[in-house]
């Protein structure tokens, strides 16, 4: 028996879909195979907000094979993460994208299903199926869009992640000029308050607030002169640290997402980039 649903909740609406033709591969180069991307692409979005077995799709979505399939190449080629950029690009133009981010990580449940994935080496992080949690860490905008996303095995320090997820907001100009990489601000909690993430953010000229936790803070007064000045800190810009807290909780209402029923850890950040594919479309 198929998933049940109401007939057309939760598709792309014309407007989304306005936005996201243009920048599908192939969409207007290729006969047959690339014909149905909108259909498709609601199969997935159906997947991803109940987080049913593929072969339980409804019908109206065409074979689950090709559904699940597609996903499945555009996770592995990294399709998600270039149509999310572009999609963004396209806020920032339009002055929406508030560069004043956060980064924080999440845990995810891993369910039984995702467990005993095969060993054949896709091209992205590595499966952990045999945890019982998986991280998510994140960057979000102001606005708690999700801009950058790595995925970890959960007993992964956010700390060694801070710089990864830094290094993946990649926004592309519409028109000429660079990418966007660097934010106005970032904020974080005491998790990332060490020497490394800070000089990190110094060398590339970003303001941070990360608040000093209480042993580094005993060790720098025990030092005296030689302990250096406090970081600074502005309790103002901090309180703005709950939209990575927001935005993880947009991503959580993905079933998909809020529970890892991929096998493959590949698979599973496609899942979580189409979620905030999404969610930049639909903000």
């Amino acid at each position: 028996m198929r998933c049940s649903g109401h007939a057309q909740q939760g598709d792309l609406t014309d407007d989304e879909w306005a936005v996201l033709e243009p920048l599908l591969p192939n969409s207007n180069k290729r006969r047959g195979r690339w014909r149905d991307h909108r259909q498709v692409i609601n199969g997935i979005i159906h997947r991803l907000s109940t987080g049913c077995q593929w072969r339980k799709l409804p019908e109206r979505f065409g074979s689950w094979q090709t559904v699940h399939k597609r996903h499945m190449l555009w996770s592995a080629d990294g399709t998600w993460e270039p149509l999310l950029q572009r999609v963004q690009a396209v806020a920032d133009a339009a002055g929406d994208v508030d560069w004043n981010i956060n980064i924080d990580s999440t845990s995810v449940r891993v369910h039984q299903h995702a467990a005993g994935a095969p060993t054949a080496p896709p091209p992205a992080p590595p499966s952990t199926s045999k945890g019982a949690l998986q991280k998510v860490h994140l960057s979000a905008d102001g606005k708690c869009r999700p801009l950058s996303l790595v995925v970890t095995p959960g007993r992964r320090a956010d700390c060694t992640q801070f710089e990864p997820v830094m290094d993946k907001i990649c926004v592309p100009r519409l028109g000429a000029g660079r990418l966007r990489r660097l934010p106005d601000s970032a904020g974080a909690d005491k998790v990332y308050s060490n020497g490394l993430i800070r000089s990190y953010l110094r060398r590339r000229g970003i303001r941070h607030v990360i608040p000093e936790k209480s042993d580094t803070k005993s060790a720098r007064l025990g030092r005296g002169s030689r302990g250096g000045r406090p970081p600074g800190f502005d309790k103002t810009r901090y309180k703005a640290r709950n939209t990575v807290e927001r935005a993880i909780n947009k991503l959580k209402q993905f079933r998909a997402v809020a529970t890892r029923y991929d096998k493959r850890g590949y698979v599973f950040l496609g899942t979580d980039t189409a979620a905030a594919l999404l969610i930049w479309l639909r903000s």
